[in-house]
């Protein structure tokens, strides 16, 4: 197994817990096993691996640039795993208005109600 991947494989599992890893292995096929191991080297294994920025920035900078394309699947997941990277509900809400002044109100908004959905599961 290539370095990356396995280095990718540890901080996705770190951010997004072991539980979606399980789930993400379950449910890979032959038809998009490439793609997983794409995203797990290169986002995981590059980006989030990368210690000059620390978990909790990554996931901020990701809800902003999740929630200003209308991205609000893959902002649910990344709103869970804040959890893991120490990111707060406070954090989240600026960055939301942050993406409310850039990306506009209405997504802003979408992505709040998304907020406060996904925290009441946190324990």
């Amino acid at each position: 197994m290539k370095s990356k991947f396995k280095l990718g494989m540890k901080h996705r599992e770190l951010v997004l817990g072991k539980d979606h890893i399980k789930n993400v292995k379950e449910n890979t096929s032959d038809l998009d096993a490439s793609f997983q191991e794409f995203i797990t080297e290169y986002a995981w294994g590059n980006i989030w691996s990368d210690p000059k920025l620390s978990k909790r920035e990554r996931s901020m900078l990701t809800l902003a640039i999740l929630a200003s394309q209308g991205n609000y699947d893959e902002f649910k997941l990344h709103v869970r795993a804040c959890k893991n990277t120490k990111t707060s509900p406070e954090d989240m809400i600026r960055v939301m208005m942050h993406v409310a002044i850039y990306a506009g109100l209405p997504k802003a908004n979408a992505a709040i109600k998304l907020i406060k959905e996904e925290i009441k599961f946190w324990d």
